[in-house]
């Protein structure tokens, strides 16, 4: 099936260059590459032009999560449309392959990749939680027990069937701050149709998040699941509760000072910001 690779970009001269590189070196599938560049201050336009790539200019105050991603998928003719975020970094010229592979199969409709860090702080906890070295696919009937977490789903790096994508009416027009990934993951699973995590499909995707930046974040997650209430019936508490033990036992066992250190104030950053997202 024909692929088609959109990626959002903003100030990612630091980026560009490692990306699309890593991006063409992908073998065994038919893709072509989209950038949507937001209005930046660096030379990333300079170099999208001085490499002929093809790309569409958004505007500041048009850019969206949600529906920046919408409306290229609007206008894509792709079988297979795959979402990437600027700051992944590729090493394997099969994740495209493996990330797509499945795609239309048994009703999987949508799968996203394997995402590990660089850096050894809580990040590496949390990418081991939530990104596992098994592949799983999850439909409707692994609601009762996996709860908030059968609509886990990233697009920093991600595929989605483009047919399924307009049938479910992407992301309802809706300017999300953040979790358009959650939003249409909840959609495609109960429209009766599959995610696949798929293990062998592997980026790099790593953070040094300051305590403030992090309260920003979630913060923003907080209002998503104000505006997104439906959501709480599935666990909201209990998937963040259970992700921050995984956290503090495996800084345990692996003496990871640095982290358990870091452990109070930023779970508190996480906990605070929430709530403070849900109130206003």
């Amino acid at each position: 099936m024909n692929i088609e690779i959109i990626c959002p970009l903003y100030n990612a001269e630091m980026y560009i260059d490692t990306l699309n590189t890593n991006l063409e070196k992908q073998k065994k599938v038919k893709f072509t590459v989209r950038y949507l560049l937001t209005e930046s201050n660096d030379h990333t336009k300079q170099y999208l032009d001085e490499n002929c790539l093809n790309y569409e200019v958004v505007k500041k105050t048009d850019f969206s999560h949600s529906l920046t991603r919408e409306n290229a998928a609007k206008t894509s003719k792709a079988d297979i449309i795959v979402f990437i975020s600027q700051d992944i970094v590729i090493e394997d010229d099969m994740w495209l392959y493996h990330l797509t592979k499945d795609i239309g199969k048994n009703k999987i409709a949508a799968a996203y990749s394997r995402q590990i860090t660089k850096y050894k702080n809580i990040e590496k906890y949390t990418r081991e939680k939530n990104y596992p070295s098994v592949s799983r696919i999850v439909s409707r009937t692994d609601i009762s027990t996996l709860g908030l977490n059968t609509f886990f789903f990233s697009d920093a790096s991600s595929a989605i069937q483009r047919s399924v994508f307009e049938e479910l009416n992407y992301y309802d027009g809706k300017k999300l701050p953040i979790n358009e990934d959650m939003y249409i993951a909840y959609k495609i699973i109960n429209g009766g149709y599959k995610i696949k995590y798929e293990s062998d499909s592997v980026v790099y995707h790593s953070h040094q998040f300051s305590l403030k930046e992090l309260y920003s974040r979630y913060r923003l997650t907080g209002q998503f699941f104000k505006q997104n209430s439906y959501l709480d019936q599935y666990g909201t508490n209990s998937a963040g509760g259970g992700l921050a033990k995984y956290i503090l036992k495996r800084a345990f066992q692996d003496r990871n000072i640095g982290v358990l250190l870091r452990y109070i104030p930023d779970m508190a950053a996480r906990f605070i910001g929430m709530k403070v997202g849900k109130i206003k």
